[in-house]
C-alpha cells in the first residue's frame, strides 16, 4: 500500500504506472492544513479519471473529529468514480468505528465502499479485539508506527522491538475477524537494508503487506511479500504429494520427509492463489 500525497498531483498521476497493489490517495498528514482544499478537489479528479488498472485505490480522510473529515466524505461521495475504500484515521474504540461508519453512510458514501481503519493510537492497541469485531464493513487494519511512536515515546529501532506487542495484537485480530492487515510505514528512505529487514520481518509476523511512503520502496515490499521461487515449488510439490497420499489411501502423507497434514495443504493452495494474482496484476 503506497501513500500518495493529495495536494501533490504528479505523484497522482505517477501512481497509475507504479508497481503496487494498493494506492492510498492521502487527506491527512501528508497535506498541510492550508492544502486540504485543493487536496480534496485533486484526489476527486484523479479518481474521476481513472487510469489505475487493477490497483485497489483506497482515500485517506481527515480525523472524524477535525474540522475536514465532513468535507472530505461529502467529497467522496459526490465523486463519480469513487474510491473502493476508505481509510479512516485516529479511531480508538468500538463506538468510535460504528460512529464514523454512521458518519460515512450520512455523506452518502456509497456501502460498497469498504472501510479500512488505522490502529494508531494505545487505546486502539489495546481495544484492537473490539475495534477490529465493530462493523461488518471493516476490511482491513493498517498499523500507523508513526503515531503509535509519537504516543507512547517507542523508539524506531531495527528490530522494532517497542512495536512488537502492537504488531502482534493486530495481526491476531485482524485473522479472527477475517480483515487484511498492512504493516506500518519505513521512514527511512536512504536504509535500504533497514526497509529490507523490516518487509520480511512484517511477512514473518503474519502481515498481508506493507504501507509504504516513496515508490522506492515497492521493490523491497514485493519481494518481501510474493511467493518465492523456492516456496512456489514447495506448495506444489507439498499438494501433490498430499493428494497421491489420498488417491492410495495412506493415513500418514510425508513430503520431503516432513509431515504434511490438511493445514499445510490450504496454506500451500493460499501461496499459489497469491502467486497466481501477482502473475496476474504484472500480465
Amino acid at each position: 500500500m503506497l501513500y500518495m500525497p493529495g495536494s501533490n498531483p504528479r505523484a497522482l498521476d505517477k501512481a497509475r504506472q507504479l508497481p503496487a497493489d494498493c494506492l492510498i490517495l492521502d487527506l491527512e498528514d501528508s497535506v498541510a492544513p492550508e492544502a486540504k482544499q485543493v487536496a480534496r478537489e485533486q484526489v476527486v479528479a484523479a479518481l474521476e479519471e481513472g487510469g489505475y488498472g487493477c490497483r485497489e485505490v483506497i482515500a485517506r480522510t481527515n480525523a472524524m473529529d477535525s474540522p475536514w473529515a465532513a468535507d472530505d466524505l461529502a467529497a467522496i461521495a459526490a465523486c463519480g468514480a469513487p474510491p473502493q475504500g476508505l481509510l479512516l484515521p485516529k479511531l480508538s474504540t468500538a463506538a468510535d468505528v460504528e460512529q464514523a461508519v454512521v458518519a460515512v453512510d450520512r455523506a452518502g458514501c456509497d456501502g460498497n465502499i469498504d472501510i479500512w481503519l488505522m490502529a494508531e493510537t494505545p487505546a486502539c492497541i489495546l481495544n484492537i479485539g473490539e475495534v477490529a469485531a465493530a462493523h461488518p464493513r471493516l476490511a482491513g487494519i493498517v498499523l500507523g508506527t508513526s503515531d503509535l511512536a509519537k504516543d507512547t515515546r517507542v523508539r524506531h529501532t531495527p528490530d522494532r522491538l517497542g512495536f512488537i506487542a502492537a504488531l502482534n495484537l493486530c495481526v491476531y485480530a485482524a485473522r479472527a475477524n477475517g480483515l487484511d492487515v498492512i504493516d506500518g510505514v519505513a521512514l527511512d528512505l536512504d536504509n535500504d537494508e533497514a526497509l529490507q529487514l523490516a518487509c520480511q520481518q512484517g511477512r514473518d509476523l503474519g502481515f498481508d503487506g506493507k504501507s509504504l511512503i516513496h515508490p522506492k520502496q515497492l521493490a523491497a515490499a514485493n519481494t518481501a511479500f510474493a511467493p518465492s521461487d523456492a516456496e512456489i515449488a514447495a506448495a506444489r510439490e507439498i499438494i501433490a504429494g498430499f493428494e497421491a497420499a489420498q488417491a492410495e489411501g495412506k493415513g500418514v502423507v510425508v513430503v520431503n520427509g516432513r509431515l504434511v497434514e490438511a493445514l499445510h495443504v490450504e496454506e500451500a493452495q493460499r501461496c499459489l492463489a497469491l502467486a497466481a494474482a501477482i502473475s496476474g496484476q504484472v500480465a
